[in-house]
């Protein structure tokens, strides 16, 4: 940057001197989303683009609004906080307005669709994905995505795709906001005694931006309330142990131990049974919202074990999961945090009945079949 595409031969493709510029047989093109709809039409009727002129005109629509809603709000929050452009705190509160605005828009459409268009993956998706990426994984924290609960399961749903996987990796959510640099700071490509030769000698002193005092000192986190019960006889790490090391006679090694570990007064297992059922109508999309929902019950790792069963060899999928939490209620941080908790309905286990004591057992154990019937995949939370 800076040295290569400043040459007249970059400059013939792209007169911007700007990245990236895809150089094709038939000559240059430059623009992200030119460059996507380009690759995406080598191949004839490509299901990216839809199945009908309505679909392929509603992709169109949810690229230009990636570009033109989600991309803008994304670079004028994040960028001065990064010192490319200067800071200015009215341009970001613009700035956040109209991410909130585009993503309220956009978790509205997602409240009744997976996709953007159809019932698969499209072009719209993957330019989208990665605006959304840009800006979750550099800025957008858990505390501003969570008012849009049908954009956060569609974006974790979209980054565990394997084909985005390949490209992006392992994705984490931004932990907190770039603190502003304050102005007079050079960027690090920038040598401060060439800032000082640029700037003349009558021109006033520019005015330092003041970081907000919580970005400067955040305040310590409140003690768990999980952490304020009593102490339990069981260790979970333990149990999580025994689980993952053992192999072979798993009744008699891994759900004996779990019995004699478990504290039915420090611990609570819940059965949970997803509402919606009858909408499990393609497997990888089942099984995209399992994956989704385990990763944002990451909240809760030191607090809980849980085993969820994709049960069916047939659409529609039945998706059931077993669940021990800290203490004797599915704690609330959980509830509040995690929007998926409100698709299931979640049913106490009476350990004195044995038949739920029997269910808890085929639940850990991936017992198959599985109340009559064939399980399609087993994921554990440990």
């Amino acid at each position: 940057m800076g040295v290569s595409n400043k040459t007249p031969e970059f400059l013939k493709m792209n007169p911007l001197g700007k990245v990236p510029v895809l150089e094709t047989p038939d000559g240059p093109v430059f623009e992200s989303n030119a460059i996507a709809r380009y690759v995406a039409r080598l191949k004839d009727d490509n299901p990216l683009f839809g199945s009908s002129r309505i679909e392929q005109a509603h992709v169109e629509q949810w690229m230009d609004f990636a570009a033109t809603e989600v991309d803008p709000g994304v670079g004028w929050y994040l960028y001065p906080r990064l010192g490319y452009i200067p800071y200015a705190h009215t341009t970001e509160e613009t700035a956040i307005a109209s991410l909130k605005r585009s993503l309220g828009a956009l978790n509205t459409h997602l409240a009744l669709n997976t996709y953007l268009v159809g019932h698969s993956v499209t072009l719209a998706d993957i330019v989208l994905t990665c605006n959304l990426y840009h800006g979750i994984a550099r800025i957008l924290t858990k505390s501003f995505t969570s008012d849009f609960p049908h954009v956060e399961r569609y974006f974790w749903t979209m980054v565990n795709q394997p084909n985005f996987k390949k490209v992006i990796g392992e994705v984490k959510q931004a932990e907190s906001v770039p603190p502003v640099l304050k102005k007079g700071v050079p960027p690090k490509e920038s040598k401060a005694k060439d800032v000082k030769k640029e700037t003349p000698k009558e021109a006033p002193k520019p005015k330092v931006v003041e970081v907000p005092a919580e970005e400067e000192a955040p305040k310590p986190k409140p003690k768990n309330p999980l952490d304020l019960l009593p102490p339990s006889k069981m260790v979970l790490d333990d149990w999580k142990r025994l689980y993952s090391n053992t192999k072979t006679n798993f009744r008699e090694v891994a759900i004996k131990g779990f019995w004699d570990m478990y504290d039915p007064e420090g611990y609570s297992l819940w059965f949970c049974d997803y509402k919606y059922n009858d909408e499990n109508t393609v497997s990888f999309v089942t099984l995209n919202k399992v994956g989704g929902f385990l990763q944002r019950m990451d909240l809760c790792r030191k607090y809980a074990f849980g085993k969820m069963l994709v049960v069916g060899s047939e659409p529609p999928f039945k998706l059931k999961g077993l669940w021990l939490f800290r203490g004797q209620e599915v704690p609330k941080f959980v509830m509040d945090e995690v929007y998926d908790m409100e698709l299931y309905e979640w049913t106490k286990v009476d350990i004195s009945d044995e038949a739920q004591k029997e269910r808890v057992n085929a639940m850990i154990e991936d017992q198959e079949p599985f109340e009559g019937e064939a399980l399609l995949d087993a994921k554990c939370f440990k």
